[in-house]
C-alpha cells in the first residue's frame, strides 16, 4: 500500500503537465486551474503548463542562471552605466564648454564692431598693443569665423 501511495506522489508533479483551463463561477467569479471545479463552467485557454518534473522533462523552461553568472551579469550591467554615465558627462562638459566659447567669441566680436579699445600682448616684447584701425576689419572676420565655428 505505502508503495502504491509513493508512486502516486511521484506522478503528481507530471500531472502539471496539462491545460490552463478558465473557470467560471455562477456568479461570475473567474478563476483559473488545470481542473475546473464543479458547479463552474469551463473554458479552454489554449495555455499549456509547461511545468518540469522530477526528470527535467521539460523543454520550455529557461536554465536558472548560477550565483556567479548571475552577479556577473550584474557586475556587467553596472560597468555599462558607469561607461554611458561618464559618456553623458563628457559630452556635457563639451557642451558646456562650447557655449562658453561661442558667448566669448560673441562678445569679442560685439566690442570690436562697436569700436571699443581692443588690447593685446606683443608675444615677441611683452607690451601691451592696443588694435589699430586699419586692422579692425581683418580682426572683425577673424571673430566672425570664430562664431560661425562655435556657435552651431
Amino acid at each position: 500500500m505505502k508503495a502504491v501511495i509513493a508512486f502516486l506522489v511521484l506522478l503528481v508533479p507530471f500531472a502539471a503537465h496539462g491545460q490552463l483551463l478558465k473557470c467560471t463561477g455562477k456568479d461570475g467569479r473567474v478563476e483559473y486551474a488545470t481542473q475546473c471545479p464543479p458547479g463552474t463552467q469551463e473554458q479552454q485557454t489554449g495555455i499549456k503548463s509547461t511545468r518540469e518534473g522530477p526528470s527535467g522533462g521539460g523543454a520550455a523552461t529557461p536554465q536558472q542562471k548560477s550565483i556567479a553568472e548571475r552577479e556577473a551579469d550584474f557586475r556587467k550591467r553596472q560597468m555599462e552605466g558607469a561607461e554611458a554615465q561618464k559618456k553623458e558627462e563628457a559630452k556635457a562638459a563639451e557642451m558646456a564648454q562650447n557655449r562658453e566659447n561661442c558667448e566669448r567669441a560673441r562678445i569679442y566680436l560685439k566690442s570690436l564692431q562697436e569700436g571699443q579699445r581692443i588690447s593685446q600682448i606683443d608675444p615677441r616684447t611683452g607690451e601691451r598693443v592696443y588694435l589699430e584701425d586699419p586692422a579692425r576689419p581683418a580682426e572683425i572676420a577673424r571673430a566672425q569665423r570664430a562664431v560661425d565655428s562655435n556657435c552651431k
